[in-house]
């Protein structure tokens, strides 16, 4: 006979423990639920935000751009815009009216000098022998017309007075005179050196002094002596546009422009540089003869895209710089550089005008990278 009592307790504990598992069940499903929810949330709003990168822009344009040289020199060194003061007979200086750097006219007085004794005594004795030779050729005349002198005497007599007469026009020429004479200055300039004093014996042909030309060269003459590298100078034409600085501190940013007129053919074997000429207007500047400059010399010009410096970039693909597209993206456009220009390039690429160019905060950008424009950032 079946114990109902056990019967009923077995089954009892059976549907005790179905349902403490189905309530076991039910507290997990509703624990892991709101988990699994939550991971759901994280996936989504845990994604990395688009990357972005501030910069400063500026308008992009094509204009003329040239290569820069850097020469150095100095002004008024070139023999052809210097003027050599000297006598043609040996004299005597007796003052001295000028001084180095003096600025002078024409015709101003630079030296006194007296000739010397012998070289006057020289010009008077060609003048006696003018006067000698004139009255024989007279006297010659006179006899002839009485038949007393043959038309041969005559003639000797007329050459006689033509040689004379062209040997004080020699004498003349040098400008020789007794007593003191005043040497003056034959073009208006300035007096770059001195090479006379008071009582020193000039020799025929002596440099007294040297004189620059205060107006600047004549023509195209070179009034600027420069040395360039001779592989920039092969970059140089004449004609291209040169700006003169001076080294001198003390002559604040003073500037004078000109042209160069003549590039050298050959290397000076003492600088190992190629010898350029320049010519340059310095009526009224501060450039004195004499004084060193550097020259910045505009070569190779031509029409590019002008860049500052600072937006050119260089990675293993060569040159490069970044454009903001209309969507506020990054846009990479390579370019190649042509010419450098103070802290400009003159660059070939293809470059959008109406895109802005990224001048600062280009090291951070990569292509299709946003992009906010900084306060102020467009230039």
């Amino acid at each position: 006979m079946t114990d109902h009592r056990f019967l009923c307790g077995t089954r009892t504990r059976v549907a005790v423990c179905a349902l403490g598992a189905a309530a076991a069940l039910a507290t997990s499903a509703g624990f892991l639920a709101p988990h699994a929810a939550r991971a759901d949330d994280i996936g989504t709003a845990g994604s990395a935000p688009a990357r972005s990168a501030a910069v400063q822009v500026e308008h992009v344009m094509r204009e003329p751009v040239s290569q820069t040289v850097v020469a150095y020199g100095s002004v008024a060194s070139a023999a052809s815009n210097a003027t050599t003061i000297s006598l043609p007979y040996l004299a005597r200086v007796t003052r001295v009216l000028v001084q180095p750097g003096q600025t002078v006219v024409r015709g101003a007085p630079l030296f006194v000098v007296q000739a010397d004794p012998n070289a006057v005594i020289a010009y008077t004795q060609a003048q006696s022998a003018a006067t000698l030779a004139r009255g024989e050729l007279a006297r010659t005349g006179s006899l002839s017309q009485d038949g007393l002198a043959t038309q041969s005497q005559l003639a000797a007599a007329q050459k006689a007075l033509d040689d004379a007469q062209q040997a004080l026009a020699a004498q003349r020429a040098t400008g020789i005179a007794a007593g003191s004479k005043t040497v003056t200055a034959p073009v208006a300039g300035v007096i770059a050196q001195l090479a006379a004093v008071p009582g020193d014996q000039i020799q025929a042909g002596t440099a007294l002094a040297q004189l620059v030309a205060a107006n600047g060269p004549v023509g195209n003459a070179a009034n600027i002596s420069l040395s360039v590298e001779a592989a920039d100078a092969l970059t140089l034409r004449a004609g291209d546009r040169v700006v003169l600085r001076p080294l001198s501190a003390s002559l604040g940013s003073r500037r004078a422009q000109g042209r160069i007129v003549l590039v050298g053919a050959a290397i000076d074997t003492q600088s190992q540089l190629v010898n350029v000429g320049a010519n340059v207007p310095l009526a009224g500047t501060v450039f004195l003869p004499g004084t060193r400059v550097r020259a910045d010399i505009d070569t190779q010009t031509g029409t590019w895209w002008k860049v500052p410096r600072a937006s050119v970039l260089q990675d293993a693909k060569g040159s490069y710089v970044y454009q903001v597209a209309p969507n506020n993206k990054a846009h990479r456009v390579d370019v190649t550089v042509k010419v450098e220009h103070g802290d400009a390039y003159g660059v070939d690429g293809a470059l959008e005008a109406s895109r802005p160019l990224v001048v600062v905060g280009n090291y951070e950008l990569e292509d299709g990278m946003a992009v906010r424009v900084a306060q102020g950032g467009a230039r």
